[in-house]
């Protein structure tokens, strides 16, 4: 069904109620009884929103994902809440009390900018977005904050507005858009129309080369519970500065431009940068404040002789170190009397459960080891350790 307004009648919120917590493997029988007394294509339709509702709950959470109406590209492009409004409050700290909202989708992001207090114009092209874009406003009562449009970017005025938000599809028929030029609408389009705009950010692929970032934008990647989320350039703040924000929390490292770190020797700890650091560009920042260095110059973990608290970073206590030999691992495994193992790798070609299975068949006791398949000055190691504790744990206490 490409239209939302048949849900939001009273049959359609009433199916929509019965078909809630509707398994999978129960929607074939559950469609069939309630086809004998509602419409076959309503029926079609709640659940396939029951079914997205479900997966949105893990960005929205599930009081508001159960009440909010999606599209399957909508679920799967839109910001996590947490990531959204983070952004709306260093939006509102910036003093931004309005906000044009470009290519806004189901209106996840207007959502957290309104919940913030920000006006907010959001606009999308498509019909049935723009459809649930407005109904999301009108069940979460932001109505008086969030006005959607259907429109084409591209010809809406944002004069009159503190700042733009723009977040390209990055998503084509083939899948995911690597080329930003190939966004939609185009990267270039997005920075012309954040440098029109007193400020703006613009939300983009976290893997986006640095090159490619404008000399006037602050770059920020942002991680989520230790998951690289997205990069955001912002525009009217710091042009140049880069910068890590770690959710929950939020944590921020600032970029001092440092050179890359010296490679040294294995120590007694390696920490493992959160991916927003590594992706930034950051690992010599997070190395100087553990006095530490690289394990090789071309690998993102870094090792030291002591243990520091650090929320950008989680350390591990190294036990061993090995070259890269399938039968000593197995044996050193049995011997430390290892029944759980979690494999982590950079800088390395093998599958991490490959070389589970074929070291840890089966457990060999009640402890627990982390095996990190890596190089080391150049050459396939392997370090076996443990977590060094819970106040080193990227994105937590310190």
């Amino acid at each position: 069904m490409n239209d939302l307004a048949p849900l939001r009648t009273s049959e359609g919120r009433a199916l929509l109620d019965l078909v809630r917590d509707t398994a999978p493997a129960d929607e074939l029988a559950v469609a069939t009884r309630l086809r004998r007394e509602h419409p076959a294509e309503l029926v079609s339709a709640a659940l396939g929103q029951a079914r997205l509702r479900q997966r949105a709950a893990a960005k929205f959470g599930a009081e508001d994902a159960e009440r909010m109406f999606f599209t399957p590209n909508g679920v799967e492009q839109s910001t996590r809440a947490s990531v959204a409004g983070y952004r709306a409050e260093r939006m509102k700290a910036l003093g931004v009390t309005s906000v044009a909202d470009l290519c806004c989708g189901i209106g996840g992001d207007a959502i957290a900018l309104a919940r913030a207090g920000i006006r907010v114009l959001a606009v999308d092209r498509d019909p049935v977005t723009a459809q649930a874009a407005r109904a999301n406003a009108e069940v979460l009562g932001l109505s008086a904050l969030i006005e959607v449009r259907e429109a084409d970017v591209t010809e809406v005025d944002t004069a009159g507005y503190d700042a733009v938000f723009v977040d390209p599809a990055r998503r084509g028929g083939r899948g995911r858009i690597f080329d930003p030029e190939a966004y939609s609408p185009p990267l270039s389009w997005a920075v012309g129309a954040a440098l029109a705009a007193p400020r703006a950010a613009l939300k983009i692929a976290p893997g986006v080369p640095h090159e490619a970032i404008p000399a006037e934008a602050e770059a920020e990647w942002i991680s989520d519970g230790g998951d690289v989320k997205e990069a955001v350039l912002w525009f009217g703040t710091a042009p140049g500065a880069v910068r890590a924000t770690l959710l929950p929390g939020p944590r921020t490292l600032l970029g001092a431009g440092l050179p890359d770190p010296d490679v040294r020797p294995v120590g007694r700890y390696l920490y493992e940068p959160d991916g927003a650091v590594v992706r930034a560009h950051l690992v010599a920042d997070v190395a100087r404040d553990l006095d530490g260095g690289l394990i090789d110059e071309t690998i993102a973990y870094v090792t030291a002789d002591t243990l520091r608290p650090t929320p950008y970073a989680t350390a591990y206590e190294i036990t061993d170190r090995l070259p890269f030999n399938v039968k000593k691992l197995k044996a050193l495994l049995r011997e430390r009397g290892v029944g759980i193992l979690t494999v982590k790798k950079r800088g390395s070609a093998v599958e991490p459960e490959e070389l589970r299975r074929k070291v840890l068949p089966k457990g060999h006791g009640p402890n627990a080891a982390t095996v990190f398949l890596t190089r080391v000055a150049g050459a396939p190691t392997m370090l076996v350790g443990a977590p060094a504790g819970p106040a080193v744990t990227a994105g937590g206490a310190s």
